[in-house]
């Protein structure tokens, strides 16, 4: 699914498993400042992995999902 200024960029699994609904985001990427921010992330690699091999340097990938003092201890952009 894509967000209608195509800045959002959602994984959704929807269906039934085992006679129970099951709605949730996998993976929420939003495109803010011309960086990547990685607000979900439920890929057992991860998708930045997958955007690092696509040729996306890390200082243009944001791992959103970490609080603001953590993010610097990554090696991924901070903001």
């Amino acid at each position: 699914m894509v967000g209608e200024d195509h800045k959002n960029y959602l994984l959704l699994t929807v269906g039934y498993l085992k006679g129970k609904r099951v709605h949730a985001c996998v993976v929420h990427l939003e495109i803010i400042n011309e960086k990547i921010w990685i607000h979900e992330d439920g890929l057992e690699d991860g998708i930045a992995l997958d955007l690092l091999m696509a040729g996306i340097p890390k200082n243009k990938i944001v791992l959103g999902f970490h609080p603001p003092e953590v993010r610097p201890l990554t090696e991924f952009a901070v903001n």
